[in-house]
């Protein structure tokens, strides 16, 4: 369990990217990890799916009388289908190449169990990405960014060469969309404007 001074929420998550998106309009956490069957439904929806692992994050690691519990999760969907992280270099390659050129969604949802009940938003944003070839697909394989990043790719690193064109929200793309997620802390009574500055 790692414990900001200022911790105001728990977050279902040992995610790095919404830490420190979270961190960055000054939200303490108190990190839990849960545990959780992300396997898609038969005939699920992407928007559903996303949904569903969020707010079955923000149950699981809710305890009532405590803190509002955050959960969230992202997919890279490509004409339908949800691009889930890569197994090994070659599906990473796979990944990139089927995207390259072209434009895809990125769905991500948030839920924050609280006072308030259970609350959550889906974001859809749009990304288009340029033409990529085999030695830079294989060569950004080798940094070990795309390892744990669905889609095969980072927005907010090194993949960001690859963007050429982003349709919504950068956080959300990134893992967490800010405005709604301040919108629901905000609905659980979490103080976005007067608490200190760690």
């Amino acid at each position: 369990m790692t414990t900001s001074r200022l911790s105001c929420i728990r977050l279902a998550s040992a995610s790095p990217r919404r830490r420190d998106l979270l961190a960055g309009i000054d939200i303490g956490v108190e990190i839990r990890p849960v545990s959780i069957d992300e396997t898609p439904f038969e005939d699920e929806s992407p928007e559903a799916y996303v949904s569903r692992l969020a707010h079955e994050k923000a149950s699981a690691g809710h305890r009532p009388g405590g803190m509002p519990t955050l959960g969230a999760d992202t997919a890279v969907v490509r004409d339908g289908e949800i691009l889930g992280k890569p197994s090994s270099a070659g599906h990473a390659a796979a990944m990139l190449h089927s995207l390259a050129g072209r434009t895809h969604e990125v769905m991500t949802a948030v839920a924050v169990h609280g006072a308030a009940g259970l609350l959550s938003a889906c974001v859809r944003s749009r990304v288009t990405l340029r033409d990529i070839g085999a030695e830079e697909i294989e060569a950004y394989w080798r940094t070990g960014e795309p390892a744990d990043k669905a889609g095969g790719y980072a927005i907010q690193g090194r993949g960001a060469v690859f963007v050429t064109h982003l349709e919504g929200s950068y956080s959300a793309v990134v893992g967490l969309p800010l405005y709604e997620t301040a919108e629901l802390l905000s609905r659980q009574g979490v103080p976005l404007w007067n608490h200190p500055v760690s």
